[in-house]
């Protein structure tokens, strides 16, 4: 929510001083920038607690119970989340010796032990570590920053010749973003990980290829014709279902489906992936629209599509299933509502992806 809401104001700074005829058209944004950033690392500095989880792991109880109390949780609910990492932490100890093949299996939770960061590589974790780096990656190549770096030029292109009623229009569809982002956060719970994640990505799909079809059909004319309006009409619906579904519901997947020792290093891993793939659309997306007027559609179609046909496959469901349920699940064992994906067939991950086996 922050996040675009940083989006609106980001934009609407710079739309302000945009007409500034000195330097300070470009540095008040930063100056401004500066200044958030500086009160937000001072507010976090002073009121952000550690996590109690954390603290429990590595054997810090006092401190744990501390942190319990700053952030007001009564004693029931603080022991069933205790109760429940001690299941979880006793469930990986148990993995990893599986994994090594040892002959000691210590089932007792051991919270100081320290994991590497190349503990999400050993063979009880890496199917998780290498879907939520792919989620995290295929989330920037569904096109979306694309659509929020370039958006002035995505309108220019559609027929709106003026800049700036193109800068404007690119405002009103942060403003769009920032207003379905809100509903977007207290359905996520409801909706489950996966109906959003693969129903989100064919929605998706179908626009970028809508969008580029026209184009490639020469159905799009600067100044009449319907087509142009339905590219600019298509470019909000995107920003609008991506927020509701995959802005939301693939960062937080990419992280609960971590065990605990590896938490903290796989969704660094998964947040660098999506980095990088960030940094890849900014730097082709106006690369590809000058060579192209639709090759860019089609591509950021294509990587959308194959993502949401991975996730029919691969992706079990973690709504409101507990960090034990969620371990055995990929670990093959028997978990409520649902199987794992070890030893799943290929037939039955056709199957499951028709929508004929639940997960």
């Amino acid at each position: 929510l922050l996040t675009t809401l940083g989006l609106v104001v980001g934009f609407f700074t710079c739309y302000g001083t945009v007409n500034v005829n000195s330097s300070l058209a470009w540095r008040i944004p930063f100056i401004i920038l500066a200044c958030l950033s500086g009160v937000f690392s001072i507010a976090s500095f002073v009121w952000l607690v550690p996590s109690p989880r954390w603290l429990t792991l590595r054997g810090r109880q006092s401190e744990a119970s501390v942190a319990w109390d700053v952030l007001e949780v009564g004693h029931a609910e603080r022991e069933k989340v205790e109760n429940q990492q001690n299941d979880t932490t006793g469930i990986e100890i148990r993995s990893v010796a599986d994994s090594i093949d040892s002959p000691s299996r210590d089932p007792t939770p051991k919270p100081a032990t320290k994991w590497s960061f190349f503990s999400v590589f050993s063979s009880d974790v890496r199917t998780r570590t290498g879907l939520a780096v792919f989620m995290m990656g295929m989330q920037q190549l569904s096109g979306i920053d694309g659509v929020l770096y370039y958006a002035p030029l995505l309108f220019q292109q559609a027929g709106l010749s003026s800049s700036s009623s193109s800068f404007l229009a690119s405002g009103v569809s942060a403003i769009v973003i920032f207003a379905v982002t809100i509903p977007a956060l207290f359905l996520a719970d409801k909706w489950g990980r996966r109906p959003s994640t693969i129903y989100g990505g064919v929605f998706m799909a179908a626009i970028m290829l809508l969008i580029g079809g026209l184009y490639a059909g020469n159905a799009v004319h600067g100044t009449f014709g319907a087509g142009r309006w339905v590219v600019i009409v298509s470019i909000y619906v995107f920003a609008v279902v991506y927020c509701v579904s995959w802005a939301v519901g693939i960062k937080i997947y990419a992280a609960e489906i971590q065990p605990q020792r590896t938490r903290a290093s796989a969704t660094s891993l998964a947040h660098g992936s999506n980095w990088m793939t960030n940094f890849l659309v900014a730097l082709a997306t106006p690369i590809l629209l000058a060579k192209s007027s639709f090759g860019v559609y089609f591509l950021f179609g294509g990587c959308t599509l194959v993502t949401a046909a991975v996730c029919a496959v691969f992706m079990p469901e973690t709504m409101g299933k507990s960090l034990d349920e969620i371990e055995d699940a990929f670990q093959g064992q028997k978990a409520e509502g649902g199987k794992g994906m070890k030893g799943i067939s290929f037939k039955m991950a056709i199957r499951r992806a028709a929508g004929r086996i639940s997960v």
